[in-house]
């Protein structure tokens, strides 16, 4: 299974998002599972890459296994883009780099992140309700960073903006060993 993992390029986020990223990298090695991700070498996509590529040694190589980066040359200064991808992608324009991750995508991760993760995770989210798209999306909640958008959202049912069964249409998970919980869980048609 590919799982596409959304989240922030910076450094400069608290360290314990960097640790959690981390155990979710190793996490996802250990499941026997590849990850697609936006290609960076910090933040919380550099975490889950460094915790993905730990995790992977910790256990046979498998051959399907994968770290796939996805980010165009712009991108590609002073050591920003993880360096030990099995494959790197270099699309265009970011336009071109969101679908090629949504193409490859089984499964979408949303870990915590800035304004581009949450425009990663709205577009996969509006896409899931017009139907256009069905494969699971998971909000990644370490330590309840999403609170305030899960709110936004119950705020919307409760205003009568978006129907109540539109609520599951993404799961939550708090903890990295509650990812593959939830997907064993998840009613999806694919």
């Amino acid at each position: 299974m590919n799982i596409t993992v959304y989240g922030s390029a910076s450094d400069e986020i608290n360290k314990e998002y960097i640790k959690e990223g981390e155990m979710i990298g190793r996490e996802i090695a250990g499941h026997g599972d590849s990850v697609v991700f936006g290609g960076g070498a910090t933040g919380m996509m550099g975490a889950v890459a460094r915790g993905f590529t730990e995790g992977r040694s910790d256990i046979s190589q498998q051959t399907d296994q994968m770290l796939i980066g996805v980010a165009p040359d712009v991108f590609d200064v002073d050591g920003a883009l993880y360096d030990q991808c099995d494959e790197f992608l270099r699309p265009d324009t970011m336009r071109e780099r969101k679908r090629i991750m949504e193409d490859k995508a089984d499964v979408f991760l949303i870990t915590p992140g800035g304004i581009g993760t949450l425009d990663e995770f709205f577009e996969i989210l509006v896409l899931t309700e017009i139907g256009h798209q069905k494969k699971p999306i998971i909000l990644y909640n370490m330590q309840d960073y999403y609170k305030d958008v899960i709110g936004l959202i119950d705020n919307m049912i409760e205003n009568g903006f978006l129907a109540p069964e539109k609520r599951n249409l993404f799961g939550i998970v708090n903890k990295p060993a509650e990812l593959f919980d939830i997907l064993e869980s998840l009613q999806y048609n694919q």
